[in-house]
């Protein structure tokens, strides 16, 4: 049993649970965990379930990637992020899928090429990425939708991948 006791609110309890529990599961020691924090238990256990989703551990769900931006954002990513992320956990898709979201065409690329699944922001417009083949271009306005919809084919494909 992994837990990190007295960790604090929910930004900084989930961090420092992120990092103890995190750490110990990405060694393959412990197989459960409790995050403690000061705060609604929905709080603990939606922490719970990202620090399991980012190791590719527990139950599926889709974990986005996203860029920390510089001065070559080339797009509203902020809103991207926030839009694609609220959508997810809306719909919990019952996948494990890595989806990196990127603001720029210089670095975005190879960042998006090391994910299932992304897009890399140019002037107005972005790539998205199938596992570092670029699918199609996408007007900025669809970006969302575009990578919503890729989400959703991939159980498509993998159906009938099994058939």
């Amino acid at each position: 049993h992994l837990g990190v006791t007295e960790s604090g609110s929910v930004q900084t309890g989930t961090i420092k649970s992120s990092i103890g529990i995190g750490a110990l599961l990405a060694e393959g020691i412990g197989d459960t965990i409790r995050v403690s924090l000061t705060a609604d238990s929905v709080h603990e256990v939606e922490a719970g379930h990202q620090i399991l989703k980012s190791l590719r551990l527990g139950r599926p769900g889709v974990n986005i990637i996203a860029c920390p931006t510089c001065g070559r954002l080339a797009g509203d990513l902020f809103s991207i992020v926030n839009e694609v992320e609220t959508a997810v956990n809306a719909r919990k898709f019952e996948k494990n899928l890595n989806v990196a979201l990127m603001g720029c065409a210089v670095n975005g690329p190879g960042e998006a090429a090391g994910a299932d699944l992304g897009i890399s922001l140019g002037r107005g417009r972005a790539h998205l990425f199938k596992r570092g083949e670029i699918l199609r271009t996408v007007e900025e306005s669809e970006i969302v939708s575009a990578v919503l919809e890729a989400i959703e084919e991939w159980d498509v494909e993998a159906e009938a991948s099994n058939a």
